[in-house]
C-alpha cells in the first residue's frame, strides 16, 4: 500500500500558539476515499486536506474523522502555507467537489500568512422547530439569545446553524452530549452549529460544534466564519466591511479568524489568519 506523508499545521493560530491543527496531503494523485478517510481517522485531527495537482489548479478533498466534508476554511488556510513552503509564495486555484476557489500563502519568519476566497454564500431564517432542539441539546433558552443576529442557516460550501447569545458568560458555558449532537446534525444535514457572541460589530467571540464529524469543539472554523460574514451582510450588520472572530479560547487553543466583506450579495468572503507548522 501507498505511503503518504501528512505535514501537521495549526490554522488561524494566534501567533505561535493556538490555532486549529489540520493534516494536509500533497501528492501526484488523490488516494482512494477510503484511504482518505483511514487517513484522516489516524491524524486525528478534525480534518485533513488532500490535494494533488490537476492541470493549472489543484484537486481538494476534505475528510474529518468520520466522514468527508465539501470544504473546511482551516483545512484550506494550513493547505495554503504547506504550498508556499513547498513551490513559493503565490496565489492557488483549488477545485473542491463543489466549487472553485482560491488560497494564497506566504512565509513570514517561521510563520506562514494564508487567505482563502470562500465559496458564495447564502442563508435563510433556521425553522423554530430546529431551534428549539438545539437550544434542548446545549441547555439554553429563548431568553439567552441575541434578537439583533435571529438564528440562521448559513451556507459558504458547506451548511451550519448560527446561533448568536447575549453575553459572554452565557457562551462560556456551552456544552452537550456528542452522540445526540452528531445525531441532530447529520439528521439535518448541518456541518456545524456556530454559537456567537457580538463584543463589538466587528469583533466576535465563538464556539464552533462539529458533533458531525466526531468533534466536540472546534477551535477555528472558517468555513463556518465565511458563511456567518456573509450572513452578517444579509442581515445589514454594521460590520464595516471587516470582522474578526475570536475562537477556540475556552478550549485554551485561541485562535484569530479575519474576513473581508464585501456588499455584493452572496459575493466570496476571503478569510485569512496565520499559519504554523506543529513539531
Amino acid at each position: 500500500m501507498t505511503s503518504y506523508t501528512v505535514q501537521k499545521l495549526s490554522a488561524f493560530s494566534d501567533g505561535n500558539s493556538g490555532g486549529n491543527p489540520a493534516g494536509v496531503v500533497i501528492d501526484e494523485t488523490l488516494p482512494e476515499a477510503d484511504r482518505m478517510q483511514k487517513i484522516a481517522a489516524d491524524v486525528g485531527f478534525s480534518e485533513t486536506a488532500f490535494a494533488a495537482r490537476e492541470n493549472d489548479l489543484w484537486r481538494v478533498r476534505y475528510f474529518s474523522p468520520e466522514s468527508e466534508v465539501p470544504f473546511c476554511g482551516h483545512a484550506t488556510i494550513a493547505l495554503g502555507a504547506a504550498l508556499a513552503e513547498q513551490n513559493g509564495a503565490g496565489e492557488y486555484r483549488l477545485k473542491l467537489n463543489n466549487a472553485e476557489i482560491t488560497v494564497s500563502g506566504e512565509k513570514s519568519g517561521d510563520l506562514f500568512k494564508a487567505a482563502l476566497q470562500s465559496p458564495p454564500t447564502k442563508s435563510a431564517p433556521a425553522d423554530p422547530s430546529l431551534v428549539t432542539e438545539i437550544l434542548d441539546l446545549f441547555g439554553y433558552c429563548k431568553d439567552d439569545l441575541d434578537p439583533a443576529i435571529p438564528p440562521a442557516l448559513i451556507e459558504a460550501g458547506a451548511t451550519h446553524v448560527i446561533v448568536a447569545l447575549n453575553n459572554r458568560e452565557t457562551l462560556a458555558r456551552m456544552s452537550y452530549d456528542l452522540d445526540k449532537g452528531r445525531e441532530l446534525m447529520n439528521r439535518h444535514k448541518l456541518v456545524t452549529i456556530a454559537f456567537v457572541y457580538s463584543e463589538t460589530p466587528q469583533k466576535f467571540h465563538v464556539r464552533n460544534a462539529f458533533a458531525s464529524g466526531g468533534v466536540l469543539e472546534d477551535p477555528a472554523t472558517g468555513a463556518a466564519a465565511a458563511a456567518m460574514a456573509g450572513y452578517l451582510r444579509d442581515i445589514k450588520w454594521p460590520h464595516n466591511g471587516a470582522v474578526a472572530l475570536i475562537q477556540g479560547e475556552d478550549m485554551g487553543a485561541r485562535s484569530v479568524i479575519e474576513m473581508q466583506i464585501s456588499s455584493d450579495p452572496g459575493a466570496s468572503i476571503k478569510v485569512s489568519g496565520t499559519a504554523r507548522y506543529l513539531s
